[in-house]
């Protein structure tokens, strides 16, 4: 992000409306109101008493986009303070609709005092005949900052209210901005979907400043999430790569379901509420700082709010048991669950200190469900969970689609995509061949390559004989010839292209757009200056290195020598400073710090000393600046994953830290599958989603990279809980993607209106290499929760530990109160077992994980030692019996199909 941060009109990434509202009604020019709290200093637009400013009182950090209010001071702009409703009388089916910022006139101010700072009745900016009589008023109670709504029915008859939204607008705007500009004075805000123990969390893009965390007041349930619609025809570009737009925390949500919802289940049961005629009913925010990031869950109990604590998060794989903490100054009531028998529930006693209540979950129905919590005081909290298949049967189930359903044999395409596994479209199950984003069907690229990567990586975790026959086709045929120009190690963006002159028989189907920017010619596809193509080449020869190194059966093309020799000619050849983007952070590219790990196991030094240098050189340039997380877009998530490995690797803590906080300012920690660990995307639904539509994106590729620093310096840092719980919870998500059947979504649409799955694979490959890179089961003893595992289930805690290894890979065990990484290159863990008076570990491997039933037996367990973190009287752990070693790894045989080993 060196560069200026600006709009950046690529294709469609602007949709315009159709109306574009009258503008300068906002009211700028008469002035405005401020007050102080102990914690900000508070500006209204006077004319509208909307926030013009929200600024803290110590660090002067404005949540506000004060500087680009002049932009959007026009009709149908939203502002904190503004409100939406949908009303009808009781009997009726039409609602009659309101809305503060549709046609906007100076209010009347009304006299105030005690607490109330501003107020002033809505009346002369709504509608006639919207049923509703509204007064906003802004109080300062307590010192805490409140925006309150007080609702009337001011009609004869009883009224239904059907829907009513606060819109809440935070400075997340990137347009015309600077690095510097963004990332100190920026915002991105993620909800908690949780009823009456909802809340919306705004955190500032440097991760380190104090987050400002929105809380209900009263009876203010944060039932729905909708996404506001403006004009994106003027500055500052709303809907667009640097303005992803604004949201509103929804109270009631009947009159959407109703209608625009209709077609999809919501997060929570809709609701509404009818006011009897002369009834008033208060609804309402309250805003208050976090000390930091890590801090907003204690914030949010601080005021007696109920908050929940899910391990190993939200996301639970059929064969795994979940945890959930519940901290609650009230006592549980009821528990429900969504649909019926998705989950079942039952109170255990692992909860160590006062205040926190604990359940097991356990999970049964595949998709979607909500745990429906009602407290003693009649207070309501919801908990999002996504049950998916058994961990590795859903491995199982993903390579077999790829290699099937996915799997594409047309040799006389003139493209020469065969073999290959090509991007599918699961709403006509269909590969995908023709779309005029020529990438997506040209294997280049991230929504075009990510279906072969992922089948690649799943050969790194869960080999499989008949896929990895298929996939030697692939690498030594399309993915050499076509899409890597086999005498130079050039990566192609695309092979696919849309020139028909060049390939008359062809027929391009007419129904198509191809005149647009991306329906690229022979010479834009063919070439071979995007450096981030290289990255998923080189992952692609590193996974099958590592199956024809450690399950040499498997393969008949070449030997692991030719797979890692092509890997780092690939990586020397992104490098030799003739690629674009190189000296980006590149997603995926923990794969070359694998690589030099393994170039460096294996003795191969010329090679090793190749990746390490130029590793170094691109560390040399980010270990110069404070914000060195570009990329092609204005703003990103994609660099910081490089960044951050790289810098680690070269003992520079600062840029190192500076990524990860970067990191943790747009990956929440909520207990809702899917903002859970999700990274921050919006925009690539565009490029490779069949949908194409700027919005929040749920688990997109961003989950499964960005959880990669989070988990490595939580084991560098093995009492870092939240790191913890954000890295799984991102490295979780590449499993809700994968359905029923195996195949796999480039991510989830967030828009209430949607709530389903892309229908194209897209770029879902990015996402898996990030999961199969850093899954793992970790193993805690947390001091409220005692001890947990992450990725298994412990089955015993006295006089050992026991844990059944249940993540998806079975390939890492962490376990903290040791600092110690366990890691196999072939088998699987099976069982753990950790006794914390000997500090001993017996662990047991299987050439096969259970419940993958293709995968291909280990000949040998091959098991590499790793000592992560310093813990005082703790060193690195020594097999008690004498094994062989080789390049680093102990090799430990199987009798009767268990090996077993003791450490200490």
């Amino acid at each position: 992000m060196r560069s200026i941060i600006q709009h950046i009109a690529c294709g469609l990434l602007v949709f315009v409306h159709s109306t574009v509202g009258q503008s300068n009604t906002l009211g700028l020019g008469d002035g405005f109101l401020s007050f102080n709290t102990s914690t900000f200093a508070v500006q209204l637009v006077k004319d509208s008493q909307t926030l013009y400013s929200l600024t803290t009182v110590d660090g002067g950090f404005n949540f506000i986009p004060t500087d680009m209010m002049s932009e959007r001071a026009n009709n149908e702009n939203y502002h904190l303070g503004d409100i939406t409703f949908r009303a009808r009388t009781v009997g009726s089916t039409a609602w009659t609709s309101g809305d503060t910022s549709a046609s906007r006139v100076k209010l009347t101010a009304s006299v105030v005092s005690g607490t109330t700072k501003a107020a002033a009745n809505l009346a002369p900016t709504l509608p006639r005949g919207s049923l509703l009589n509204i007064t906003r008023r802004w109080v300062v109670d307590d010192n805490v900052l409140q925006l309150l709504f007080d609702v009337t029915n001011s009609q004869k008859t009883a009224v239904e209210i059907g829907s009513l939204g606060a819109p809440l607008e935070f400075n997340n705007i990137f347009t015309d901005r600077t690095a510097a500009q963004t990332n100190t004075l920026c915002s991105l805000f993620d909800p908690y979907i949780g009823q009456d123990a909802g809340y919306v969390q705004v955190t500032p893009l440097l991760g380190t400043l104090p987050p400002l965390v929105v809380l209900p007041v009263g009876q203010s349930p944060l039932e729905g999430w909708r996404f506001l619609p403006e004009s994106t025809a003027l500055t500052p570009f709303y809907q667009s790569q640097t303005f992803e737009g604004l949201y509103e925390w929804d109270f009631h949500t009947l009159a959407y379901a109703e209608n625009e919802w209709a077609s999809t289940t919501p997060w929570n049961a809709p609701t509404s509420f009818v006011l009897q005629p002369g009834q008033t009913r208060t609804y309402g925010l309250q805003f208050l700082v976090a000390p930091s990031i890590r801090e907003i869950e204690s914030t949010v109990a601080s005021v007696g709010q109920p908050v929940a604590v899910t391990i190993p998060g939200t996301i639970l794989p059929t064969d795994q048991v979940g945890k959930v903490f519940l901290n609650t100054n009230a006592t549980v009531a009821n528990i429900t669950v969504s649909p019926a028998g998705a989950l079942t529930w039952a109170t255990n006693t692992d909860a160590q200190t006062a205040g926190w209540h604990g359940y097991t979950i356990t999970p049964h129905t595949w998709g979607r469900s909500r745990l429906s919590v009602t407290y003693s005081d009649g207070r309501l909290q919801t908990i999002h969970y996504y049950v998916t298949n058994g961990a590795t049967a859903a491995l199982d189930d993903l390579g077999s689609f790829l290699t099937t359903s996915q799997w594409y044999t047309n040799t006389s395409d003139p493209f020469h995509r065969a073999p290959s596994v090509i991007s599918y479209d699961r709403s006509v199950n269909q590969q995908v061949t023709n779309d005029p984003r020529v990438w997506i069907g040209g294997l280049g690229d991230e929504a075009g390559s990510g279906s072969w990567l992922a089948a690649a990586m799943k050969q790194f975790v869960q080999p499989d004989a008949a896929e990895v026959a298929k996939l030697e086709q692939f690498v030594n045929q399309t993915l050499w010839g076509t899409i890597q120009n086999r005498n130079n190690a050039t990566v192609k963006m695309s092979v696919f292209f849309y020139q028909p002159n060049l390939v008359p028989n062809y027929v391009y189907p007419s129904n198509e757009d191809w005149t647009v920017w991306w329906s690229w010619n022979q010479a834009s596809a063919w070439a071979t200056g995007r450096g981030y193509d290289y990255v998923h080449v080189t992952a692609a020869y590193w996974a099958m290195y590592r199956v024809a190194r450690n399950y040499p059966s498997l393969v008949s093309v070449h030997d692991w020598q030719w797979y890692i020799n092509q890997a780092v000619l690939t990586v020397a050849t992104l490098t030799d400073g003739q690629v674009g983007y190189a000296d980006d952070g590149l997603m995926g590219e923990t794969v070359i710090h694998y690589l030099l790990s393994d170039l460096q196991r294996e003795g191969l030094t010329a090679n090793a000393t190749l990746v390490e240098s130029r590793m170094k050189s691109r560390w040399q340039i980010w270990s110069t600046e404070r914000y060195p997380f570009g990329s092609e877009m204005a703003w990103d998530s994609t660099g910081q994953e490089g960044v951050y490995i790289w810098s680690t690797f070269f003992n520079d803590s600062t840029t190192a830290i500076n990524a990860l906080n970067s990191i943790i300012a747009y990956q929440p920690v909520v207990a809702h599958w899917g903002y859970n660990g999700n990274a921050r995307r919006y925009w690539d639904n565009i490029y490779g989603g069949k949908l194409m539509r700027i919005e929040r994106q749920i688990h997109h590729y961003g989950s499964g990279l960005n959880a990669l620093p989070l988990i490595e310096n939580f084991e560098a840092n093995p009492t870092d809980y939240y790191l913890l719980r954000a890295g799984f919870g991102g490295l979780s998500g590449p499993l809700t993607n994968i359905d029923e059947g195996g195949f796999a979504s480039a991510s989830f649409h967030s828009f209430a209106d949607t709530l389903a799955w892309d229908a194209y694979s897209g770029d879902y490959g990015p996402n898996f290499s990030g999961h199969s890179m850093g899954m793992g089961t970790f193993i805690i003893n947390h001091p409220d929760f005692g001890w947990q595992a992450f990725g298994g289930n412990i089955v015993a805690t006295s006089p050992a530990v026991q844990v059944q290894i249940k993540d998806s890979v079975r390939r890492r065990v962490f376990i903290a109160p040791l600092g110690a990484l366990l890691s196999l290159d072939a088998g699987a863990f099976s069982t753990v077992s950790y006794n914390p008076s000997a500090k001993t570990v017996t662990v047991t491997i299987t050439p096969v994980a259970d419940g993958a039933s293709g995968a291909a037996s280990a000949p040998v367990g091959r098991l590499v030692i790793s000592q992560t973190a310093t813990v005082a009287g703790v060193g690195l752990l020594k097999p008690t019996t004498s094994l062989a070693t080789d390049a680093g790894a102990f090799v430990i045989p199987f009798t009767n199909g268990v090996g077993t080993v003791t450490l200490s």
